[in-house]
């Protein structure tokens, strides 16, 4: 749906101004560009992103390891795949709904409204200035993995890739706490359902042990369950492997979520303000 711009009068009247190629996302990256001012600003708001990657990456390759693999440095190469998609759905679910009730209960949404810009367009810029998250919870997860040990078994280009597939994917359903946030505009309840509701989706996969040794009802979500195709993307373009079907199945589920969920988020957006 193409958005017009708007613009005040001096009656007070709201008049539409002649839409631009792209106004939307032109807009939103503007606005995006004031979510980064504010985080350089104040650092301390990514110290989740910092410290969120190491805390699951020590808990699960040294509670763990011995009881799957038989050692840690053996887990560890298994289970960095699947803590990177962890990573990367935790950050987008947990900060981004968060920032935006605040910014809602402040006002600093009813402040755009007087601007001649599309209706969405701070909301789209606030979830992409937020977005700085993601590499900053990669390179700290993959500096900590490598201290410890793990080493990539394919090349460079397979560990890009396996990078954005995970960043992509994670920004594709961090839309689903967008639009919880709208729709609920508490950030205990926001904090509270963005940090639960991943974790049956993250923890029904092969992540931290093989689908095979869980119950019959386990595995079978585990082999709908969309994560574990991101997982297992992750884990073939890491480790090697068969990489084109869960790279596939992972584009088509995260475009999907993006399509679904973020149309969703926008007009539930329009509507409550």
């Amino acid at each position: 749906m193409t958005e017009t711009a708007t613009r005040p009068t001096a009656g007070h009247r709201t008049v539409a101004t002649a839409p631009r190629p792209w106004p939307l996302f032109r807009q939103g990256f503007a606005l995006a560009g004031r979510s980064l001012t504010k985080t350089r600003r104040n650092p301390g708001v990514l110290l989740d992103a910092v410290i969120m990657p190491v805390i699951f990456l020590l808990m699960f390759v040294y509670l763990f390891g011995g009881a799957v693999s038989g050692s840690s440095q053996e887990y560890l190469q298994y289970v960095f795949p699947g803590v990177l998609v962890l990573t990367t759905i935790l950050t987008g679910q947990v900060s981004t709904g968060l920032s935006i009730v605040l910014d809602l209960k402040k006002g600093v949404f009813d402040r755009f409204r007087s601007m001649p810009i599309a209706r969405s367009a701070p909301l789209l810029g606030s979830v992409l200035g937020d977005a700085v998250r993601y590499p900053l919870a990669v390179a700290m997860l993959f500096g900590l993995a490598y201290a410890l040990g793990f080493r990539v078994e394919t090349d460079l280009a397979s560990a890009l890739g396996a990078v954005a597939l995970a960043i992509g994917f994670g920004f594709a359903l961090s839309w689903l706490t967008v639009l919880v946030a709208v729709l609920v505009r508490d950030e205990n309840l926001v904090s509270t359902v963005a940090f639960l509701l991943p974790f049956p989706l993250v923890f029904g996969t092969s992540m931290a042990a093989p689908a095979e040794t869980m119950p019959g009802w386990l595995q079978a979500w585990a082999e709908v369950n969309p994560v574990s195709h991101a997982i297992d993307a992750s884990r073939a373009l890491l480790l090697g492997g068969p990489a084109a079907e869960p790279v596939t199945m992972t584009l088509l589920w995260g475009g999907l979520a993006l399509v679904v969920l973020a149309p969703l988020a926008a007009w539930a957006y329009r509507r409550r303000m």
